[in-house]
């Protein structure tokens, strides 16, 4: 079994799955929240990950016990093995309204289309165990069109999805800051649209009680002091269009 335990205590957990894909493939993480004697499946990955995090995740609870799996966005390296997780759960697919119809592109069987909830734009709570109220939020553009993030109250994690997101770092949980950061600019300032919307995004989440900030590639932000300076980081980061001059606009 490969999954890190990130929150514990006696009626709620978070585990992190972060050694599942292929070598050849973008390295992701899948995460498992249990409340109680319901669980929530985010981003469940491609097609390579899916017959392992389920022999891992069976390991913790019963996948019939799994009453929600979260896609944040369309990208393949979260949704591709949704068909798969719809024919072994009872759960329900939660993900933004824009990316219904492109679901059935991955594969996803017309039978199975009415367990999967559009989310509008705003956002929505869903319960967990009964008493565990979790809030996916708006992260639009942030990079997909149609993006969400999940905040678990009782862990105080933030599942934040690409943002945060980091590569080729050989580290679990970020340590240092500064040194991080290497990690993921690059990423950052190509695939997130707008400081725009980074502003927005920053001053919606300073709302919350945030302890860890989960992204889904790379290293974890575990700790106040490392959730704040990543969010100052990215309220002030230019990227995607603000970056964008005429010399990228040249015919080739």
């Amino acid at each position: 079994m490969t999954g890190k335990i990130i929150f514990d205590s006696p009626d709620h957990k978070v585990f992190l799955f972060e050694e599942l894909t292929p070598a050849s493939a973008v390295q992701a993480n899948q995460y498992l929240i249990i409340h109680k004697d319901e669980a929530m499946l985010l981003d469940p990955g491609g097609h390579k990950v899916q017959s392992k995090l389920f022999a891992d995740v069976s390991v913790l609870i019963s996948p019939k016990q799994i009453k929600y799996i979260f896609l944040s966005h369309q990208d393949p390296d979260i949704v591709a093995s949704i068909n798969y997780w719809l024919m072994v759960t009872e759960a329900e697919a939660i993900i933004s309204k824009l990316w219904m119809r492109f679901l059935p592109h991955f594969g996803l069987d017309s039978k199975l289309e009415g367990r999967v909830r559009p989310v509008d734009d705003r956002g929505t709570r869903i319960t967990l165990g009964g008493d565990c109220e979790l809030i996916v939020l708006p992260a639009h553009f942030l990079h997909s069109p149609g993006n969400f993030q999940v905040y678990d109250p009782v862990a105080k994690i933030l599942f934040s999805g690409d943002l945060g997101a980091s590569l080729g770092q050989d580290y679990f949980f970020v340590e240092d800051f500064e040194s991080h950061i290497q990690y993921m600019e690059g990423f950052h300032r190509r695939y997130m649209a707008s400081g725009k919307v980074l502003k927005l995004w920053a001053k919606m989440v300073r709302r919350l009680d945030i302890d860890t900030i989960a992204p889904q590639h790379g290293a974890v932000f575990k700790g106040k002091d490392l959730v704040e300076k990543l969010i100052s980081w990215l309220e002030d980061l230019e990227c995607g269009v603000d970056i964008m001059e005429e010399e990228n606009y040249t015919l080739p």
